[in-house]
């Protein structure tokens, strides 16, 4: 089957009486989704995985293709769009969540990719709510949080946020110095956290501390708390339409019903980033088919030389180059979460997944920029927005230095990290 599309064209009522019509540049019809699964990874899917994975596609169609370039040119974030993820429970990254239908594995990375095949700071909506602040609740909080804080988070109702990272510490993310010290009725939090996704936006941040005991906990701290401030960082040409914030704590108050009592060590802290870079992995794929879908269809519509491009060997050689790299990726991630569905998945092939995903990602949006040319550049073509996109999923939850540590130690069984 075919993955061409017939060549745009420009009617003549365009063109103006005497006007050289060879001048007048069609416009090109770039963001349907071709679907492709050259291995048959997909095939045999469940109903209820399938399902999840129409919802997200139907919503890229609809509700962010038709909005994003706007909302990203300006640095804008489109929180209505949180909420609609919500409503149509895409938020929720597999999470169990009471009054909410089962969400596996599978399904979640399946909405992770769809969603970042439209959009990166879209997808990282999920990766951050769903996959970091929902998650560290569900794993280390009590049955009373959980019953306060998720429902209304996977519903879109409120925002959540994951402060981990530091301006200091940033894959050195063990060392942070943000405190936590013991005071009557809970503990007062001191430091600073960066690149805290929705940290700007109101809802609750999960801030994670060194406290008394020299460990790592967890707390729960609603942003209009007194001493949280918060600063949009501005200036970013990647993941424009979500906010990350540089956030200052000066002896923020958290009552004790706010500290997250399974979240004892940075251990606790890990087992929430091992189920996100597998996230992170589905996600490059989703970027990475937007730029192959995008090659391909400018491919069948952009003349050249008396005929399309994709009449060209070399085209075609990059296409298949493309497909060949989407294809391990695809293989890849839906091998990942089987295991994890097993409850077999180890933090090497987690990081292994991802390590290999971003790379291929990376691979695949440099051909499609090269591919069309000076058109790759211009947000109306898509390739430039997950380009630069991909340069940030390529760092955040554990850079391709991090990964490839993980991976070297258990390939030598000599760790490199110190």
């Amino acid at each position: 089957m075919t993955l061409l599309t017939p060549a745009a064209t420009t009617s003549t009522a365009e063109v103006p009486q005497g006007f050289p019509a060879g001048t007048i540049e069609p416009g090109y019809v770039l963001s349907d989704a071709l679907d492709p699964d050259p291995a048959g990874v997909f095939l045999e899917l469940s109903a209820e995985d399938r399902s999840y994975r129409s919802r997200a596609r139907a919503f890229v169609q609809a509700e962010i293709l038709p909005v994003i370039d706007g909302y990203w040119d300006r640095g804008a974030y489109p929180l209505h769009l949180l909420r609609r993820l919500g409503e149509e429970d895409l938020l929720r990254d597999g999470l169990d969540v009471d009054g909410f239908a089962p969400m596996s594995t599978m399904a979640a990375g399946l909405v992770n990719m769809e969603i970042s095949r439209g959009d990166g700071s879209i997808g990282t909506i999920i990766a951050v709510q769903g996959g970091l602040a929902m998650r560290s609740i569900a794993l280390c909080g009590s049955e009373e949080q959980k019953r306060q804080w998720l429902p209304a988070l996977a519903r879109g109702e409120d925002y959540g946020a994951f402060a981990l990272t530091e301006p200091t510490h940033g894959s050195d993310s063990v060392a942070l110095e943000t405190t936590a010290t013991s005071t009557p009725g809970g503990v007062l939090l001191n430091g600073e956290k960066k690149w805290i996704g929705n940290g700007s936006v109101g809802g609750v941040t999960v801030v994670w501390a060194r406290a008394e005991d020299g460990q790592v906990h967890g707390y729960l701290v609603p942003q209009d708390s007194p001493g949280y401030r918060a600063t949009v960082i501005e200036g970013k040409v990647s993941l424009r339409a979500i906010w990350q914030a540089h956030i200052r704590l000066e002896n923020v108050f958290v009552p004790a019903e706010n500290i997250l009592p399974g979240a004892n060590s940075f251990k606790d802290t890990s087992r929430v980033l091992l189920a996100t870079r597998l996230g992170v992995a589905w996600s490059a794929v989703g970027h990475a088919t937007a730029c192959y879908e995008t090659a391909v269809q400018y491919a069948a519509q952009r003349q050249q030389f008396g005929r399309p491009l994709a009449a060209s060997q070399i085209v075609q050689e990059r296409l298949a180059r493309m497909l060949s790299e989407l294809a391990t990726m695809q293989l890849m991630v839906v091998q990942m979460s089987r295991l994890d569905e097993a409850g077999v998945l180890t933090p090497v092939q987690a990081s292994l997944a991802k390590f290999t995903c971003t790379r291929a990602a990376r691979s695949i949006a440099s051909i499609a920029r090269d591919l069309l040319g000076g058109n790759g550049i211009l947000l109306a073509n898509r390739v430039a927005r997950h380009m630069t996109d991909i340069e940030a999923l390529h760092t955040y939850e554990g850079t391709e230095t991090v990964q490839a540590l993980i991976i070297g130690r258990s390939i030598t069984g000599i760790s490199a990290f110190n």
